[in-house]
């Protein structure tokens, strides 16, 4: 069995190592020494120049004695602010922060099990398949560590990746697309006591188009909100600019352009009725994935997840993550939970028990076949 204690104290070391979105690179050193002391074969990339952080991905590589497919076994070194100074507390089998930052449990939880797994096979000379490790850089503000990865640093086909949250058992086979959208109109300025017929007020204007979109929960599928708004100033003045962000989430790429389409049409009409203009732009924040139930990887996870005690809970979820990505590049991605909850909050936590379990869980995806 893998070491509750030692799984423990590498997740609180590492929860203590400040590792903001773009600025991960002392995490990324101290997962580099880590794993050096272990005499493991491991880099840092150059996604991080490419983007402008301070740090690529960690990419490591064990060489397996058991000639079965080989895997990699994924988490993300980033969490989200507030997150500089992180004091962990223990309470029995829960781990969190003081209340005043983010734990990091989100994914520094699944970084420290597949740290754990890999010191159980180590030290037990447990035979085990080719592994190789990836810690990516900016999954929390946009996936730009693995939108900017290299293939041929990752030459393996099958990944696992610890970053899903709740209790062991979810295989995350299935997520969709999102969409950025910013839209501003433009109206006419006029003094709105003394001759408003003058002016056309965008924020008129931008409430028409909004009225008639598709907001929320489209259907099951697809939704879709409406973000930040900004423009308007004094009462006494009709509005000339408005703008506004909205976001689409799809499964369905046929159907996200759909609900673009539909949305722009809703501007168009807007501007249309009350004779004035609009700007419209767009851009994919990551693509669909689908991993199929029949894969290698998908198997090799229900099995292991069987073996530990662990019933699985297959799922499809409604954000994004670096499977998105890493999904588009060619690789079969199947996402894991391991008992983090709260995510994002300054009440995260960690149930310790469920991470050893899922842990365990970590041990059968290296040494086992399907």
């Amino acid at each position: 069995m893998v070491s509750k204690d030692r799984l423990k104290d590498i997740f609180i070391n590492m929860v203590k190592v400040d590792s903001p979105p773009e600025k991960e690179y002392e995490m990324a050193k101290w997962l580099v020494s880590y794993l050096k002391e272990r005499d493991i074969d491991v880099k840092i990339d150059k996604a991080g120049e490419k983007f402008g952080g301070n740090s690529g991905n960690v990419i490591a590589y064990i060489k397996g004695s058991l000639d079965l497919e080989p895997i990699c076994l994924q988490a993300h070194m980033d969490q989200v602010h507030p997150c500089l100074g992180v004091n962990p507390i223990v309470d029995g089998n829960i781990i969190k922060s003081d209340g005043t930052t983010t734990l990091g449990a989100d994914d520094k939880a699944g970084i420290a099990s597949i740290l754990e797994a890999l010191e159980y096979v180590m030290e037990t000379n447990t035979p085990h398949r080719d592994i190789y490790l990836m810690f990516s850089v900016c999954e929390e503000i946009g996936m730009y560590g693995c939108k900017n990865l290299d293939c041929d640093d990752l030459p393996v086909k099958n990944v696992v990746i610890i970053d899903s949250v709740g209790k062991p058992g979810t295989i995350a086979y299935k997520a969709p697309s999102k969409e950025h959208i910013d839209i501003t109109f433009y109206g006419k300025k006029a003094h709105a006591g003394i001759e408003p017929e003058k002016g056309i007020n965008a924020i008129v204007v931008a409430s028409n188009a909004i009225s008639n979109m598709n907001i929320g929960r489209i259907d099951s599928e697809t939704t879709s909100n409406i973000g930040e708004i900004k423009g308007g100033g004094a009462t006494n003045i009709v509005t000339d600019s408005v703008s506004f962000s909205v976001e689409i989430r799809a499964h369905s790429m046929d159907k996200l352009e759909e609900e673009i389409e539909k949305m722009r049409i809703c501007c168009e009409e807007a501007a249309k009725k009350f004779n004035t203009t609009y700007k419209f732009k767009n851009k994919n924040s990551y693509p669909s994935f689908e991993l199929l139930k029949e894969s290698y990887i998908y198997k090799l996870t229900e099995k292991s997840m069987k073996l530990s005690g662990i019933i699985p809970n297959p799922m499809v979820i409604g954000g994004g993550s670096d499977a998105n990505i890493l999904a588009e590049k060619g690789y079969d991605c199947a996402i894991i939970s391991m008992g983090v909850y709260n995510p994002h909050a300054l009440n995260e936590y960690l149930n310790l028990d469920e991470l050893y379990i899922t842990t365990n869980a970590i041990v059968n995806m290296m040494t086992l076949d399907i």
